[in-house]
């Protein structure tokens, strides 16, 4: 047995036995790591409240033989507590990790990116400076850019001419020229487009600025895209609020 420390998100938590917890986390210098937190749901436990989901911590644990030991927990940044009161902001959030958990597939790979990007959008999240649904697409958008899924928005996904092009299909990686349009592809307003390079790039001042029409097409096609190349859907994304939009639905724009 070999004990470490790391610096981690919470992503989820599940119960084990009468008072125990496992406890998933995305660390920095360890990747995805499943450790369990002895005696946590003990009322007079000292630090379980700690190794909830959305908290940052700094923790202590040591090796064990399927599971490591977390022997000691410290918070970094409460995150929780700028996002468990305000609807939009949680159900974002469940999405923003349950995401982290599902790219991260392999325990014990570094993932320093993810990791970056996951704390930099909970923390935008508990912040409240921005609107919730932008975060969520600005981190969907940059986490699938690290895993190679990054959606074509300035060239043809397929033969790659520059564009900009008036059509995007899930299927064929993003715009599409029209030459190489296949069948059922979707036409995003060039408001789309826009938005969609502003928050893969930073581009807070354009995204902002974006009405609600466009955000709800935009979030169509970023969760159109993800769920396309995660191959399931993912459980939390549905019961995002999308409280700049006047519909909620969030699909694509109809095909032409």
């Amino acid at each position: 047995m070999s004990l470490y420390r790391d610096t981690g998100l919470v992503l989820r938590v599940q119960k084990l036995g009468e008072a125990d917890r496992i406890v998933t986390l995305l660390t920095r210098r360890r990747g995805k790591v499943r450790a369990v937190a002895k005696g946590v749901r003990r009322t007079r436990s000292r630090w379980g409240a700690r190794l909830e989901p959305f908290n940052h911590v700094d923790v202590q644990c040591y090796t064990g033989r399927s599971l490591d030991i977390i022997t000691q927990a410290e918070t970094v940044d409460a995150f929780g507590a700028g996002i468990l009161g305000d609807y939009p902001r949680y159900t974002s959030g469940c999405a923003i990790l349950e995401t982290a958990d599902r790219l991260v597939s392999e325990e014990g790979e570094p993932a320093l990116r993810v990791y970056l990007l996951l704390v930099g959008a909970i923390r935008a999240l508990a912040d409240g400076e921005r609107d919730a649904s932008l975060v969520l697409d600005a981190f969907l958008l940059r986490a699938m850019t690290h895993a190679g899924w990054a959606p074509a928005i300035s060239e043809c996904a397929r033969c790659a001419e520059p564009g900009p092009h008036p059509a995007f299909n899930i299927a064929a990686g993003g715009a599409v020229c029209p030459r190489c349009r296949p069948p059922g592809s979707v036409v995003p307003s060039r408001e789309t487009f826009a938005l969609l390079d502003a928050l893969l790039h930073g581009d807070w001042e354009t995204a902002d600025a974006a009405v609600p029409a466009t955000r709800r097409d935009t979030s169509g096609l970023v969760a159109a895209h993800l769920q396309w190349h995660l191959e399931r859907q993912l459980r939390s994304l549905p019961l995002v609020e999308r409280r700049a939009t006047v519909d909620r639905a969030h699909s694509p724009p109809a095909p032409s």
